[in-house]
């Protein structure tokens, strides 16, 4: 496998040679959004937990949410730890907009304000969605954590996987099917680089062929969180057994 680094357009990528075959693998999406493209989330002081509290919020359209942030080895620390409450309309906006998985990959600048209709920011920065959790069964939104994420700080994110080609793949025009075994990877990230997805070509991915974790060309600054880059992300499989059974018969 020969690999031939470039970059384009704010952009890195690489083409890599898989058997005699030049496949165009996106790396790293560069664009930054500025400050006055930059979504800003509002939250006001939580002081009160428990589920009592908690339901009282959700109906009066707010989410619980904490913020805090994380050290360099990824764990969870108490430092600048905040009790919040966002509103639902906004996060709910968000999701729907940019998707689930694509939420927790994105950054977003946070102020926490005095109260519902106060103009008194007591502190804002950075941050990243790490996670968002749903009742069962609904969208409702019960929950949103984040993490602080100065551009000093190092993050672990869940990098979604967005796969392209599907158009000119040869092993789809042959009436394979493409079996996705990854949808995100998860690396340890700069803040001021975290890459909101990566593309996947398939525009030259044969039947029975495979990409690997290693086949994916990310800043060298992002590292991997499982540590082997042996892993699949996809392969390319022949005719469905189910269609291949009506074929035979």
């Amino acid at each position: 496998m020969v690999m031939v680094w470039a970059r384009q357009a704010n952009r890195i990528w690489a083409r890599v040679n898989v058997r005699g075959k030049w496949a165009l693998f996106t790396g790293l999406n560069y664009s930054r959004v500025t400050e006055a493209e930059a979504e800003v989330i509002q939250a006001i002081p939580r002081e009160r937990t428990g589920r009592f509290f908690a339901s009282k919020e959700r109906k009066s359209g707010l989410v619980p949410s904490v913020v805090f942030e994380q050290e360099e080895n990824g764990l969870a620390a108490v430092r600048r730890k905040r009790l919040l409450s966002v509103e639902s309309d906004q996060i709910r906006g968000l999701v729907n907009k940019v998707g689930h998985q694509f939420f927790l990959s994105r950054t977003f600048e946070l102020e926490v304000v005095a109260g519902p209709r106060s103009s008194h920011i007591l502190e804002k920065g950075r941050v990243v969605p790490r996670k968002v959790h749903l009742r069962p069964g609904t969208e409702e939104i019960l929950n949103v954590v984040f993490v602080w994420a100065p551009k000093c700080a190092k993050l672990k994110v869940d990098v979604p996987l967005v796969f392209k080609g599907e158009d000119v793949c040869p092993g789809l025009r042959k009436g394979g099917y493409l079996n996705t075994i990854k949808k995100t990877i998860g690396y340890l990230c700069p803040a001021d680089l975290i890459p909101p997805y990566i593309d996947i070509d398939l525009s030259n991915l044969d039947i029975g062929e495979k990409l690997h974790v290693r086949d994916i060309n990310v800043h060298p600054s992002l590292k991997l969180l499982s540590g082997d880059d042996s892993l699949p992300i996809c392969k390319m499989m022949g005719t469905r057994p189910l269609e291949a059974a009506i074929t035979q018969s």
